[in-house]
């Protein structure tokens, strides 16, 4: 029996719930330091009165570390193990929070953006880690639904993030769009309370599991992967790490304009800070999803439901881009309900039966994640040239691949030699 058979035979180990509970504490923070990034992009917007393909600048440094740090960090996690990876990553986002004090005092964009890329260095090396190691925390039949529970935690991370954020930043814009210097200065400065207490958090939750012993079986504490031949040949895993670009890209997009989105006339007429408001209610959808997404994927094949979950998704946002009002509101919220599932029952398709090339593939995957660096911007540029109305195209060209690979990139095929 391979290593991979007779781990995906083996009983649960007895303390799972603890790691389950370890591993939703950090699928919590690291949601919550991506959320927060959906009302950052416009308090810097206003800050420093950029266009909307210059403040997506904040999304592709968040994003781009995920291509720069991902194989490096799949790398890494071989060596040292998922724990040892979870804290250090935990570590490095403490670090990248705090650099958000050098960042307001010198009033800099650059610097912003420099430290939003180190945060999201810390995010990579949770995500690279924290992935796998939930999908071996059971059997292989239910890693969706374990990814999608404990996914339901970041999205509560991620739904709580634009309503604090829309308190503490955006109540501190003035009423006219392009501030003086003075109002700068104040609202640079309103950044520095929240991040410092997401450093103090991140850096006491990494003391605190590097001194837990998790007592996991040995392929648990060690990500050492055997030979096992090229991921390239894994057609469902390189499709897969497409459909991860295209995703992110498209739930970026949605989340990182929808506030200015909101904030138009012809959609609805909202100030900045009810907008970040109705953010919140969108990932408050996404947790819906998962808690449902949970239970349906523990009967139904994890692609179909994909595939038809990004039929609906498309449709949403096609109807958002064909209308105005209550509609168009309405359904760009509802694109939130049915994105929820897509992630990790993506993930979980991708890496399905790789056995020993699980670490590796979960770097590639993960290196994918840089849609969401690539597709705002373009979004944004689009946005510029055509109307933030229009843009909303970009998401639903994404969801049209999604759909492809739920029903038919996800199967895994034989291999050829």
């Amino acid at each position: 029996m391979t290593q991979q058979s007779s781990m995906e035979s083996a009983r649960p180990p007895q303390n799972t719930g603890f790691a389950m509970a370890v591993a939703s504490t950090v699928f919590f923070l690291f949601g919550f330091g991506t959320s927060l990034n959906g009302v950052l992009q416009p308090h810097l917007k206003s800050i420093f009165n950029l266009n909307y393909g210059q403040s997506t600048l904040v999304q592709s440094a968040f994003f781009s570390a995920y291509l720069v740090l991902s194989m490096p960090a799949a790398a890494l996690m071989a060596r040292l193990g998922y724990k040892k990876s979870m804290v250090l990553g935990l570590a490095v986002m403490g670090f990248g929070a705090l650099l958000f004090f050098p960042a307001a005092g010198y009033l800099s964009y650059g610097v912003f953006l420099a430290a939003i890329f180190v945060l999201a260095g810390g995010v990579t090396m949770l995500q690279v880690s924290a992935n796998p190691f939930v999908t071996l925390l059971g059997a292989a039949a239910t890693a969706s639904s374990r990814l999608n529970l404990v996914q339901a935690f970041n999205s509560v991370g991620q739904m709580l993030a634009p309503y604090l954020g829309g308190l503490l930043f955006l109540s501190a814009l003035g009423a006219s769009e392009v501030m003086n210097e003075s109002q700068r200065v104040s609202a640079a400065q309103a950044v520095k309370v929240p991040y410092l207490a997401m450093a103090i958090i991140l850096i006491v939750l990494a003391l605190v599991l590097s001194r837990l012993k998790l007592s996991l079986p040995a392929e648990l504490e060690s990500a050492r992967a055997e030979p096992g031949g090229s991921i390239w040949k894994h057609s469902h895993l390189v499709l897969g790490a497409v459909a991860i670009f295209a995703y992110v890209g498209a739930e970026i997009c949605v989340t990182s304009l929808f506030v200015n989105y909101l904030t138009q006339p012809e959609i609805g007429n909202m100030t900045a800070k009810t907008a970040a408001g109705y953010l919140s209610i969108l990932w408050l959808g996404m947790i819906i999803g998962r808690r449902v997404g949970t239970a349906v994927l523990r009967t139904l094949p994890g692609g179909k439901v994909l595939g038809y979950a990004g039929v609906i998704a498309c449709l949403m946002a096609l109807t958002t881009i064909l209308t105005t009002g209550v509609v168009a509101v309405v359904s760009i919220i509802l694109v939130g309900l049915f994105e929820s599932i897509m992630f990790p029952t993506i993930f979980a398709l991708a890496v399905s039966k790789l056995g020993s090339l699980t670490a590796k593939g979960s770097g590639l995957i993960n290196m994918a994640i840089v849609g969401g660096a690539v597709l705002p911007p373009v979004q944004g540029f689009l946005a510029d040239a055509i109307g933030i109305h229009t843009s909303f195209i970009v998401p639903a060209l994404c969801f049209l691949y999604i759909i492809y690979y739920g029903f038919s990139g996800s199967k895994i095929r034989p291999q050829t030699a």
